[in-house]
């Protein structure tokens, strides 16, 4: 079976949320600072050794979460039907990074979404 190469960055972005129909203090808006894990499998290394340049990720992420940062995430059009939730943050984020970083050889594996250095979630696909 061929190796696989996981390439990751890590990066955060702020912003508020409140969970609907929760009870408890979180239904409130309270804010975060979100710590993002992009993972991404690589097939194959190019002359050089690199299975994807972590720039090309960063930029990848740096896109995506320019409409998240500093926002109340409840009310942004990808929240609208859906709580921002961790979970559903993590979601989100693989599908918009999937759009533009896969190709052939590269895939976004899965994405890491932590509200604090202790709690988080990962979301993935099969």
């Amino acid at each position: 079976m061929p190796g696989v190469f996981e390439i990751y960055v890590q990066t955060h972005f702020s912003a508020a949320h409140a969970l609907r129909g929760y009870s408890g203090d979180c239904a409130r808006i309270h804010g975060h600072n979100w710590i993002i894990d992009v993972f991404v499998r690589c097939k194959a290394l190019d002359d050089i050794g690199i299975g994807i340049d972590f720039r090309d990720i960063k930029k990848g992420v740096k896109r995506v979460l320019k409409n998240l940062d500093h926002f109340n995430l409840n009310e942004l059009p990808p929240f609208q039907d859906i709580t921002p939730t961790s979970e559903n943050i993590a979601k989100f984020l693989y599908g918009e990074l999937s759009r533009h970083l896969n190709s052939e050889n590269i895939t976004v594996s899965r994405i890491k979404v932590s509200e604090t250095p202790g709690a988080g979630a990962f979301y993935w696909e099969e």
